[in-house]
């Protein structure tokens, strides 16, 4: 008998913490404000007030760990889907890329029905380009801003946000070229021409139509020159001045026809 009273107490002893927690966190959650109150607070704090009257202050972490108080309490509610675009958006606001790149992508694997989903993959994109260097420089940022522009413009062609997408995309791609069109004069300035004329066919190969098509083929005409390839060489020229007449480079073709006549 005596044992039994002794197992009986030993448990009620067990339960304690266990009862001790559940009772804390009921008491916590109570504490905590309704997800569409603790919504309109996180709003509220990006609007900001002004600094002397002048300069506006945003309370940006103050308003992120109110969004995110939402996500923690109230991770269901169409409230905690909202303040996770809050919270990216805050990030971006302020410059932090990385940040608001993490919870833009996030965004779309958590939510791939979401209407705001183009919204994101734009976002991101724009994460990358802010991050974007120099021609001359790595473009690694480059490239992955495409890779998000690709996406939304081929799974999202009617959104609102597809024109700038196709905007930015003709504009990244452009860099890319240019990077590879320096490489290539920097090769054939240096009497390098089978580097050279290796980089301007993959420019005309990969990056068509971007307004670097008359100069990478007249160069690269020039280099089969160098390289004795006269007869590719004066094909190249004579594709140069009947395809772009009104250029420049076209009045240098029919000078280097001239010359092999």
């Amino acid at each position: 008998m005596r044992s039994r009273r002794v197992i009986a107490l030993w448990r009620a002893l067990l339960a304690l913490p266990l009862l001790f927690a559940c009772a804390t966190t009921d008491a916590d959650f109570a504490n905590v404000a309704p997800a569409d109150e603790l919504y309109a607070t996180g709003l509220e704090l990006l609007e900001g007030d002004a600094l002397l009257w002048v300069i506006p202050r945003i309370k940006y972490n103050e308003a992120i760990e109110t969004f995110q108080t939402i996500i923690d309490n109230y991770p269901y509610s169409d409230y905690a889907v909202r303040a996770e675009l809050k919270i990216a958006d805050s990030y971006f606001d302020q410059g932090k890329y990385e940040e608001a790149l993490s919870y833009y992508r996030d965004f779309g694997d958590l939510h791939p029905q979401n209407e705001k989903v183009p919204y994101t993959l734009m976002r991101a994109a724009l994460c990358h380009e802010r991050r974007v260097k120099p021609p001359y420089r790595d473009q690694t940022a480059t490239r992955d801003a495409l890779l998000y522009l690709d996406r939304l413009i081929s799974k999202y062609p009617l959104s609102e946000f597809t024109p700038e997408a196709e905007e930015s995309w003709r504009k990244l791609r452009l860099r890319l070229a240019e990077q590879i069109l320096g490489i290539a004069d920097f090769y054939r300035k240096r009497d390098e021409y089978e580097s050279a004329a290796a980089r301007y066919r993959s420019l005309l190969n990969e990056y068509p139509g971007l307004g670097l098509d008359a100069s990478a083929l007249f160069h690269l005409g020039v280099c089969y020159r160098a390289m004795d390839r006269e007869q590719e060489a004066e094909r190249i020229f004579q594709a140069v001045v009947q395809n772009y007449y009104d250029s420049d480079v076209a009045r240098d073709a029919e000078q280097m026809i001239a010359e092999d006549q």
